[in-house]
């Protein structure tokens, strides 16, 4: 089997503990949220930590199901919000969790949240990168060319990073 190893640069936690993050990682994708939840569990982080996570069947696809449900308990995990694509007739995604939740994503964005994307990078990240578009448009009363400026400026801060492939 082939094995590819791409140094990630940059896609880290905030050196500050007590800023809030938010996580995006369908399937494979939320390989470095775990090890992020970990890490701010062993350090004591006290910023609130939120993961987006989904695949097609909760069944068979609840990648560490056990261990996130752990974490929401112990309230390291302070919010979980699944999306399982084939578990019902209509396909929900990662991106549609998201706007529904989009006034909480927004509130915790204005609050200094750092914000994670990882996985496919020919659906799911172009679409959760819309998702947050339309956020800053919708709940942050922005134009397009406003929310354009503001994501960009996520970027320049280093607030919005994505390990995408």
């Amino acid at each position: 089997m082939p094995v590819f190893v791409q140094k990630s640069h940059g896609f880290r936690l905030p050196e500050n503990g007590d800023l809030p993050i938010i996580m995006v990682g369908p399937g494979t994708g939320i390989a470095p949220f775990r090890a992020f939840l970990e890490e701010r569990c062993a350090t004591g982080a006290k910023g609130r930590n939120w993961l987006f996570f989904g695949d097609q069947k909760s069944a068979s696809d609840f990648l560490y199901r056990e261990e996130l449900q752990a974490m929401q308990a112990e309230g390291v995990l302070t919010r979980l919000d699944l999306a399982f694509s084939r578990d019902q007739s209509e396909k929900i995604y990662v991106q549609n969790r998201m706007l529904q939740a989009a006034a909480e994503l927004w509130n915790w964005l204005e609050a200094g949240a750092h914000f994670y994307v990882c996985g496919d990078a020919k659906r799911m990240a172009k679409d959760v990168d819309a998702a947050l578009h339309q956020i800053v448009q919708t709940e942050g009363g922005r134009s397009a060319d406003q929310a354009v400026d503001y994501v960009a400026q996520l970027k320049k801060d280093k607030r919005y990073l994505r390990d995408v492939y």
